[in-house]
């Protein structure tokens, strides 16, 4: 009799997440957060330590159709030091992986290594060490990256209060609109490859998912007004995803309001190009890299003239009523329907 099978889909990625984690205990003194923040958080003496890793795989991630390989190097550090940054931390050192087919020259890694060190410099993090391999499926990316926090200073997703107001840095919905660009020209060019790319009118939307940048000053901001968020998350798989995280994590409930969801002019107005509604782009495309973060309501008043940081909601005492409110007036339970890599289609 054969044992009956599961489905990973069934469960999803962050179901998995759960599954594997809840066989782990933490068993040193020293490890003070495991799985299921944004970095794990290790005791150091007078700091903590903070370490994430992330993988970046071929047909998932990223198309090289349209990807290059500067651009991949870069973000693919810029991914890592944002999970620093949501931990309220500041990044230090990373280790890169790859593993490669023979298809790739020695000329195209020195290319992709140069976003590397781009990134390096412009985020002040040390390359330390890493490992290559051979692979026969197409280029695999693997970074680990450590960084520093203050004790006192640490935040994790699990801190929100009701009353407490919700932030989010930047705008929303780039990415995903600047993927869907790409992904747009990309089958008009193998449709007839006489057609060249039209981009221009899209630079900004396709700068925001082919190099994005971590939101590391706003963590200097912070720090410089005298605010610790009550907790944090980076917009990695839409914020509605991320915003139930907080929800999960803190056990409070979440009310945002359309009206104030940092939308920019032109990922609106491509996305009615595309007959897509902006507000969901915004909620559910993902790989924005904002910071998304919860602050006690008397650190209000320190940040309400920042020009890149935007309150949208309030936490409240109710976690099963994690609700949006629309620009007419409904509300509209909130839903996490960002990238799931189990049930999606990738990116080709």
């Amino acid at each position: 009799m054969s044992e009956s099978r599961s489905e990973i889909s069934q469960l999803g990625e962050f179901g998995l997440i759960d599954r594997i984690s809840k066989n782990f205990t933490l068993q040193n003194r020293s490890s003070v957060k495991g799985i299921g923040d944004d970095a794990a958080v290790i005791d150091a003496g007078d700091d903590y330590l903070l370490i994430s890793t992330d993988m970046l795989v071929e047909g998932i991630h990223f198309d090289l159709a349209y990807m290059p390989l500067q651009h991949l190097g870069y973000k693919s550090v810029a991914v890592n030091v944002s999970d620093i940054a949501a931990m309220n931390g500041k990044a230090e050192q990373i280790t890169v992986s790859i593993a490669l087919t023979n298809r790739f020259s020695v000329e195209a890694i020195d290319a992709l290594y140069q976003g590397i060190k781009a990134a390096c410099d412009n985020y002040k993090v040390d390359l330390v060490g890493g490992d290559t391999t051979s692979s026969v499926s197409g280029l695999v990316i693997s970074i680990s990256v450590t960084g520093r926090v203050k004790k006192d200073q640490v935040v994790y997703r699990s801190g929100a209060k009701p009353n407490d107001i919700v932030c989010v840095t930047g705008d929303l919905g780039a990415a995903f609109m600047g993927l869907q660009v790409l992904v747009r020209e990309k089958e008009v060019y193998e449709a007839d490859p006489s057609m060249q790319p039209d981009l221009e009118k899209f630079e900004y939307l396709v700068s925001r998912q082919l190099k994005p940048e971590a939101r590391t000053e706003i963590i200097y901001d912070l720090e410089e007004r005298g605010v610790k968020p009550t907790s944090m998350i980076d917009v990695s798989d839409g914020l509605a995803s991320e915003l139930l995280h907080i929800v999960k994590n803190s056990g409070a409930g979440i009310r945002i309001f359309e009206d104030k969801v940092p939308i920019d002019q032109l990922t609106f107005e491509t996305a009615i190009e595309f007959k897509l509604d902006p507000i969901t782009c915004a909620l559910n495309g993902g790989e924005d890299y904002e910071l998304l973060f919860t602050i006690d309501q008397n650190d209000y008043e320190k940040l309400k003239n920042h020009p890149d940081i935007h309150s949208i909601g309030y936490m409240h005492d109710k976690k099963d009523q994690n609700v949006m409110i629309s620009k007419q007036g409904t509300v509209v339970p909130l839903r996490a329907q960002g990238w799931n890599h189990f049930t999606s289609n990738p990116q080709t």
